[in-house]
């Protein structure tokens, strides 16, 4: 008589089955028979110890090296323990069932099936402790988190739309023209005396004026080498937007030169836009000589468009091949020239990152603000940062 086959407790054969389609969508090559192999694996552990529960999936789904990415991507995804206990994980499982429809938003690395099957909220007593769980994620906050570099091409897309909609409110500026104010801290001379004609100058009454103020200029200056091109790219869509929808931006490129791209960005089609961009800038993909774009820039554009107090975008991860030159001096003379210059740098995602490249050791001393720019999230800190002053900004009349 055959043995009888091995099979896991409760619900967790069906969620094995749903697991394994999401790592086919994925494009891992898994099948029905790998579906029983692992099912027979988890009837085979203690599947409330995770280590046991990973390595029993991981030995019957994964059969080469490139697949270990994707497979741990979707593991941290669709067994996610909400509550930080591995003893929680059998308790779920034995009770939780899988939603009936296909696979949805895209899991982190490649996971191209769209939201990962969810679990329904159940309950587990416990312990004489009612435990509540739900396995589900948000994939609009997973697409907020996600560094644009890991991003799928469809992610890509989800993150331009929302950029699209992402609302900039920038604080306003004083500026050297003044406008009527009944309570302003001047005295209008000139309206007063236009006004005292109308009684003969008697009695006179005093009109008052203060300074007027307006939403200020945003120059961004974007490097476009091989290590930020998809940072940039990224970006250019939303300085697009922001340049359709009225803002007083002009936009900067650079890898070895500098272009500037503004009037390319004010096509209001974005793809006819983008492609006119990439046909015009000759110097994608290339090196960096972040200097001597610097010095471009202060040379023939910081006179005519930072006189009025503009804030300044510089996005670039440092990274100079011309190791520093100028850039120091440059930089230096670019801040005294502007409101605020705000470095936007990739490499801050890395929790040790640490100012080693001298490029980098050149240019942070000279900046206002160093913020990271990698996900939506931080374009979204951005700008908030912009809607309001920030510590030790030098505040004055433009």
């Amino acid at each position: 008589m055959a043995p009888k086959p091995i099979s896991p407790p409760g619900k967790l054969a069906e969620n094995v089955a749903h697991f394994v389609r999401m790592l086919r969508a994925a494009g891992m090559p898994v099948g029905p028979g790998h579906t029983l192999s692992a099912a027979r694996a988890l009837g085979a552990v203690d599947t409330t110890r995770r280590s046991q529960f990973y390595w029993a999936l991981h030995g019957t789904l994964v059969s080469a090296p490139e697949q270990r990415t994707i497979f741990d991507s979707a593991f941290r995804l669709f067994w996610r323990d909400p509550l930080g206990r591995d003893e929680a994980l059998q308790a779920l499982l034995s009770t939780s069932r899988m939603g009936e429809g296909e696979p949805g938003e895209r899991a982190p690395a490649r996971l191209s099936a769209g939201t990962a099957p969810g679990y329904t909220e159940s309950t587990q007593a416990r312990e004489g402790e009612e435990i509540s769980m739900r396995m589900a994620f948000s994939p609009s906050e997973v697409l907020r988190t996600k560094d644009f570099e890991q991003m799928t091409p469809e992610e890509v897309r989800q993150a331009r739309e929302a950029l699209r909609h992402l609302k900039l409110d920038l604080r306003p500026v004083l500026t050297r023209r003044f406008r009527p104010d009944p309570h302003g801290p001047g005295i209008d001379a000139r309206r007063t005396l236009r006004a005292s004609l109308r009684t003969g100058g008697y009695p006179m009454s005093l009109r008052r004026r203060s300074h007027a103020t307006r939403r200020p200029t945003l120059v961004a200056i974007c490097d476009i080498s091989g290590s930020m091109e998809t940072y940039s790219r990224i970006l250019l869509h939303f300085f697009h937007t922001l340049t359709n929808a009225g803002e007083r931006i002009h936009t900067f490129l650079f890898g070895t030169r500098l272009t500037n791209v503004t009037r390319l960005l004010r096509d209001q089609d974005v793809d006819r836009a983008m492609e006119r961009v990439g046909q015009t800038v000759l110097d994608w993909y290339g090196g960096t000589r972040i200097g001597a774009a610097l010095r471009a820039f202060n040379l023939h554009w910081s006179r005519r468009l930072l006189a009025e107090g503009a804030v300044v975008l510089l996005v670039t991860d440092g990274l100079d091949r011309e190791g520093a030159g100028g850039i120091a001096f440059e930089a230096r003379r670019l801040r005294k020239s502007c409101r605020r210059l705000i470095w936007l740098n990739p490499l801050l995602r890395y929790e040790k990152f640490a100012p080693r490249a001298a490029g980098i050791r050149a240019l942070l001393p000279e900046v206002d603000e160093h913020r990271p720019v990698h996900n939506l999230a931080s374009v979204e800190a951005l700008a908030r940062a912009l809607g309001r002053a920030a510590p030790g900004t030098r505040a004055r009349a433009s």
